[in-house]
């Protein structure tokens, strides 16, 4: 068994591929119409793959407050650095909890919890 892939309902999906292309660097790999009054759009290669449901007809979206998707990057400053100039606030962090890694929050447009994480090399 092999995990294909995490997917999210979104308010906009337009705005949700906006920021996970230039925030978290995935690239749309196919997107198409599920019905008259819903959207879909697969984003990512290799492994790292997220799906983004956009439904006219579904009410507000809750993605809970207890989960996060991780994204390695290659330095967390520079990530925050970024993202200020984005005007993308920084929940929480950076967090070293041991030598050998750092990490720190955001949220997507949806609330998702983003967490940017750095391998910290000795």
């Amino acid at each position: 068994m092999r995990f294909c892939w995490s997917t999210l309902q979104v308010k906009n999906l337009e705005e949700s591929i906006s920021f996970y292309e230039e925030v978290v660097g995935l690239k749309v790999e196919r997107r198409f119409k599920a019905g008259p009054a819903t959207k879909i759009a697969f984003l990512g290669e290799g492994e790292t793959k997220i799906e983004l449901i956009e439904d006219k007809n579904k009410g507000e979206i809750d993605v809970g407050s207890d989960i996060s998707w991780g994204f390695e990057v290659n330095s967390v400053d520079e990530m925050i650095e970024f993202l200020r100039e984005k005007r993308i606030e920084i929940l929480s962090g950076p967090i070293q909890p041991n030598e050998h890694s750092r990490f720190f929050f955001i949220k997507d447009p949806n609330g998702m919890r983003i967490q940017f994480f750095e391998n910290v090399k000795p």
